[in-house]
């Protein structure tokens, strides 16, 4: 059987998923506001668009007659959720009052490199060196595009503390993305982040009402909120999760190479900052590297339990 269309159905939902989440900081910056004009609290963000997603969740797992997860699935659920469904939000929605979206979308850049290294751990795949070249190259251009821009830019690229949370949030991302993937390969991608949010609503639900913001707010702010926790928090991953498992971690994990573009391409409408030609010409490079990724040989690692091959592996890696 060949397992080439089934690689590229996960490249095109990695892909979707991705264009999803490329709104994510946008969206988080006008629910935030900046530090002149404050909207929402960052942890009001992250919680509140938990607590909205795991409602949604629970209708659909009811909806779906999705069975209860196994109960050596409730570990890697539990870091899931702590990785995607607080980790991620919280950071970077505290972070998003006092960066810029462009200035976020480049430090983001690295978020590639940090999954597919986790994905390599967690699935027991062996990237070629010509598959962790192309992801280098990719991840050298998005720090090369940061630092020509922080020429002109007012903080430059100093580890600034909003800068710390943005990286620490691409950790948390990449060890969700993996255990998320780990197990969409026997659960539904669907199913998978649905468990995590109802899971997390003991304490997302108290610390949202907690963080629930007492002064009225613009009406830009709520539709940002609104985007984050319907698409950002719960659609996109139905894509993501479905992506990661057909077309494998380390492989699908590289399509994110082109989140910070498009996520500067949206926030020339939503947020009226610029695009001029060095962004583009950077954006075209990058995805060059991904397509050239994607070429490169996976495999399995050498040692395999004596049970059999993992079914953590794609089809293509197997």
């Amino acid at each position: 059987m060949n397992p080439q269309p089934q690689i590229n159905k996960g490249l095109w939902l990695g892909l979707l998923g991705i264009v999803i989440f490329s709104v994510t900081l946008p969206m988080t910056r006008l629910a935030t506001g900046t530090p002149d004009a404050p909207q929402m609290s960052g942890v009001f963000i992250a919680l509140g668009r938990a607590v909205v997603a795991a409602a949604l969740s629970a209708v659909f797992l009811l909806a779906t007659r999705a069975p209860l997860p196994r109960r050596q699935d409730w570990w890697p659920l539990a870091i899931t959720a702590g990785g995607v469904v607080f980790g991620f939000p919280l950071f970077t929605s505290i972070a998003m009052r006092y960066v810029e979206a462009v200035h976020a979308s480049v430090i983001v850049g690295v978020l590639p490199l940090t999954t597919a290294a986790v994905g390599a751990l967690l699935h027991r795949q062996r990237p070629s060196a010509g598959f962790w070249l192309c992801a280098a190259l990719g991840s050298a251009l998005v720090v090369a595009f940061a630092m020509l821009r922080s020429d002109g830019a007012a903080g430059g690229l100093s580890i600034s503390f909003a800068d710390l949370l943005l990286l620490a949030a691409c950790l948390c991302a990449a060890i969700g993305y993996g255990y998320g993937a780990k197990l969409s390969q026997h659960m539904r991608a669907e199913h998978v982040i649905c468990w995590a949010l109802v899971m997390a609503l003991p304490l997302s639900l108290p610390l949202s009402l907690i963080s629930w913001p007492a002064a009225p707010l613009k009406a830009t702010a709520w539709w940002g909120f609104a985007y984050v926790a319907v698409f950002s928090m719960w659609l996109g991953f139905f894509a993501w999760y479905r992506g990661l498992a057909l077309g494998g971690t380390v492989r699908v994990s590289q399509v994110q190479l082109v989140q910070p573009f498009l996520s500067m391409l949206f926030a020339v409408p939503l947020l009226g900052e610029s695009l001029d030609a060095v962004t583009v010409g950077f954006g075209l490079a990058v995805i060059a590297t991904v397509f050239a990724g994607k070429k490169m040989p996976v495999h399995q690692a050498a040692h395999v339990p004596m049970a059999g091959p993992s079914p953590l592996l794609s089809a293509k890696e197997q």
